[in-house]
């Protein structure tokens, strides 16, 4: 009676635009014995998602990378869900459900319990958009994407054929449209379709290719490969923030470095983040900035492969301190005082970095209180200490310092003695203070006696990007 009552009310909206047109045929039916998915890697909330749109009447799926990674063994972060009902349908069936985007429209469904929120994107299967007329721009990217369709079309319209399989968690069975599991034995990473025209509907899927192989280990396909050098050019079209964001996914994937190799590879590396033009130099000149960066993602990617939070702000800080610390130097050498020429180096980097991928204002923050911290770790004197390990980035700054530390740019003796300083009482942080000689080479005058809150505990070296 109420699952009756449920479909009656979630009809189809006749003001949405639905097309059944170019289907592209049945998918291969893999069962559970052939794809061995274990299902306690599944989301409970995930599967409540499928399940209750199943029981109002629409078809459910787990999609995408999930379905990728559940194949592999791997828990997927995120879980994905399409369906045949619209956002607006999805959202009358949900709670705590939101709809999100204008160009390409979502509806988030969020699950609270133990920990964190759990957010489950659910999209609606799109259509092919070959005579989708203002939907597409002139250059093939496409416009606006709310154009309904079978889940034929939207396996077609899906970038890679690892991520266009479709799991039912009710008869724990896989959809594949187009040999994704073939390509996933292959280890190849291939395009839907034409992969030029792809590109051109959608220029973040170059980047997206690049994030997968790292990821995955996968060799991109000879056709999928070809096109890239040559349209990395579109990617000036994409929007800033959504440009950010996929770099910042293609940062986080827990194989940065690789990710990185993957873009120079590709092509794609010049003017999405001017550092990586100096990285991925084989000059000995970059050595100290490629040993610099390739130590923080090192840390990043252990950070993330072992669960724990990064932080994107650090992250960005130590990708663009060679070009601070180049910029510094030559401010330095035209004569200006130090301070002055640190921050004069970090509006020139930051501007720089503008004029590829604009780094969103919250992190820009937080970089350059990361940076303006660098100079006074070199000044243990005095209260500047106390008032240092005060500072709400403290710990931020000073993983930054051991980077610099573990790479020879700063006296290692200096991050030792502030790991030691944060680890004592006030008695051993008196005996670190006198032990530090000054500038003259004297003994530094003694601190007023001030009453010193009880110092904090030992910050371990693993804390950085946290």
């Amino acid at each position: 009676m109420i699952t009756k009552f449920i479909k009656r009310i979630l009809r189809r909206d006749p003001m949405v635009k639905h097309t059944q047109a170019n289907n592209t045929g049945a998918p291969k039916r893999i069962p559970k014995k052939a794809h061995r998915i274990d299902p306690h890697l599944l989301s409970k909330n995930a599967v409540k998602v499928t399940h209750t749109l199943q029981q109002a009447g629409f078809e459910a799926f787990i999609v995408g990378g999930a379905v990728r990674d559940l194949a592999l063994g791997i828990s997927p972060k995120d879980f994905d869900v399409a369906t045949n009902a619209t956002p607006d349908q999805v959202q009358r069936l949900f709670r705590k459900a939101r709809l999100i985007g204008r160009r390409f429209q979502i509806v988030h469904v969020t699950f609270f319990g133990k920990g964190h929120p759990e957010i489950i994107e659910v999209s609606t299967f799109r259509a092919l958009l070959d005579n989708a007329g203002d939907h597409v721009a002139e250059s093939g990217r496409i416009l606006r994407d709310n154009v309904w369709g079978s889940q034929g079309e939207d396996a077609a319209r899906r970038d890679f054929t690892i991520n266009a399989m479709y799991y039912d968690p009710s008869s724990e069975t896989v959809l594949d449209y187009h040999g994704g599991m073939a390509d996933m034995q292959k280890k190849t990473l291939r395009m839907i379709g034409d992969p030029a025209k792809r590109y051109r509907e959608d220029p973040v899927r170059m980047l997206r290719a690049v994030r997968f192989a790292a990821k995955t280990g996968f060799e991109l396909d000879g056709a999928t490969r070809a096109p890239i050098a040559k349209l990395g050019k579109l990617l000036n079209d994409v929007p800033s923030a959504r440009l950010f964001d996929e770099i910042l996914k293609l940062l986080m994937s827990g194989y940065s470095w690789a990710a990185i190799q993957g873009l120079k590879a590709a092509g794609l590396h010049h003017g999405l983040l001017p550092l990586l033009d100096h990285i991925l130099d084989t000059g000995a000149d970059s050595k100290e900035a490629n040993d610099f960066v390739k130590l923080a993602l090192a840390n990043t990617d252990d950070r993330i492969q072992s669960g724990k939070s990064v932080s994107a702000g650090f992250l960005f800080a130590t990708l663009l301190w060679p070009d601070l610390l180049k910029n510094w130097k030559a401010n330095s050498a035209k004569g200006m005082a130090n301070i002055p020429a640190l921050h004069d180096a970090m509006d020139d980097t930051i501007a720089t970095q503008s004029s590829g991928m604009t780094i969103q204002r919250r992190f820009e923050s937080d970089m350059r209180e990361i940076w303006s911290m660098q100079p006074r770790f070199e000044r243990r004197v005095g209260r500047y200490p106390y008032r240092l390990i005060e500072s709400p980035r403290f710990r931020a700054g000073y993983d930054f310092m051991l980077l610099r530390c573990a790479t020879g740019e700063l006296n290692p003796a200096i991050g030792q003695w502030w790991t030691d300083f944060i680890a004592t009482d006030v008695t051993g942080q008196d005996e670190l203070m006198a032990s530090v000689k000054n500038e003259s080479g004297n003994s530094p005058s003694p601190a007023k006696r001030r009453r010193r809150r009880k110092p904090k505990a030992a910050v371990p070296p693993e804390s950085a990007a946290s």
